[in-house]
């Protein structure tokens, strides 16, 4: 084990530190800071800052001549209030680290603890903290970066705490490891008009109510059959919080998720020709945007194999498991290297990643980072 007790008392206080003060995607500014004078410490070749945004990255080089290892961990915390009465639960009302990413870097950070007591062999190790993950935004905004250029990786690899997942259990399968997903914001305008006088204005008040059921209703398929599909109605507003006014304004917001991106458009298509019929037959105006894009996650076999073999020199258990439902940028990586992703067991009964009273377990620090660091010794020597 290359962590000693201290490093682990040392590093669970500063992940405790991150989740007290978490920042939301693309405001990631002292969170980036904190890494940024912590990296410091730990003596790598080199250090950038600003990296698609908010994003850092560390390089150890090694002597020799050899391939570039990235591991990734996230910057950004979720505009969740957390609900927990633990002496570090955050201090900024509205915003919580409920998805572990304090977690995911504090084993980034004890990865570097390692790096800069015995540098690799060959090649370099890229340590990158992107920021925007929960946005769908981060991965793409690093990548497209010029500063990335420099540190473009052959291998990428990186984790996410799995509540519900035995505690330190592995799941890790070839193939798809997370399914695609985007938001779809719908706007639907008609004329207000006086309360008293309803029929003198339009209403998007019939096309909201029936669309809700109708959009979920595009669910369906399994993640086993692979047709998987699913619509989830997640906000709506309809007028304004008055009585004397009936409504001409009304939203729906809604994600559409797919096991793989091909699958995404015919969902895509089926959503619009039902929003467009619905504000069609109640004379509305219509606007659909999509945000937080993400596509889906492929683990590339040579990559899931080289973890696979981290996990079994470690004595961590693991098995193929399913395919994630919830999406996740890191696979955006899979573009430019041989990525992977694996998940990390929290506890059976730990609760769910986006749940109020969420806390990243601190005894997965040292597991997550040993599996990382046999993974860089195994390529790099």
């Amino acid at each position: 084990m290359f962590l000693t007790n201290r490093d682990i008392i040392e590093l669970t206080a500063w992940r405790q530190k991150l989740h007290a003060m978490p920042e939301v995607s693309g405001a990631e500014v002292e969170t980036a800071a904190e890494v940024t004078a912590f990296l410091g410490t730990m003596g790598p070749d080199t250090v950038i800052a600003g990296l698609g945004g908010t994003g850092v990255a560390a390089v150890f080089e090694g002597k020799d001549d050899g391939p570039t290892v990235l591991f990734r961990c996230e910057l950004d915390a979720l505009p969740i209030e957390e609900i927990s009465d633990l002496p570090h639960r955050s201090r900024l009302a509205g915003k919580g680290h409920m998805c572990g990413h304090d977690g995911h870097m504090a084993t980034m950070a004890a990865l570097a603890r390692g790096l800069s007591r015995e540098r690799p062999k060959r090649g370099r190790v890229v340590l990158l903290f992107q920021p925007a993950e929960e946005t769908g935004a981060g991965a793409a905004a690093v990548i497209a970066d010029p500063k990335f250029a420099g540190i473009t990786p052959d291998y990428a690899f990186s984790l996410h705490n799995m509540p519900g997942l035995p505690f330190g259990h592995v799941w890790l399968k070839d193939g798809i490891a997370n399914c695609a997903s985007r938001g779809l914001k719908i706007v639907l305008t008609g004329k207000t008009a006086h309360a008293s006088a309803p029929e003198t204005g339009t209403s998007p008040m019939r096309a909201i109510s029936s669309l809700m059921p109708a959009l979920t209703a595009l669910s369906g398929g399994s993640l086993d059959g692979g047709d998987f599909v699913l619509a989830t109605v997640t906000h709506a507003v309809l007028g304004e919080e008055a009585f004397g006014i009936a409504p001409g304004h009304g939203e729906i917001w809604v994600t559409l998720r797919t096991m793989t991106d091909g699958q995404m458009q015919a969902l895509t298509d089926d959503a619009e020709k039902l929003v467009r019929q619905a504000a069609e037959n109640d004379g509305l105006d219509v606007e659909m945007t999509y945000h937080d894009i993400f596509g889906h996650c492929d683990n590339n076999p040579d990559a899931a194999k080289i973890l696979r073999a981290a996990l079994e020199a470690e004595n961590v258990s693991h098995e193929a498991g399913d395919t994630f439902r919830a999406s996740e940028d890191f696979g955006r990586f899979g573009a430019v290297s041989k990525s992977a992703m694996f998940f990390l067991g929290a506890g059976e009964s730990h609760p769910a990643v986006h749940n109020p009273n969420y806390d990243f377990p601190d005894d997965l620090i040292p597991i997550g980072a040993r599996i990382f660091m046999r993974t860089a010794r195994d390529l790099l020597g």
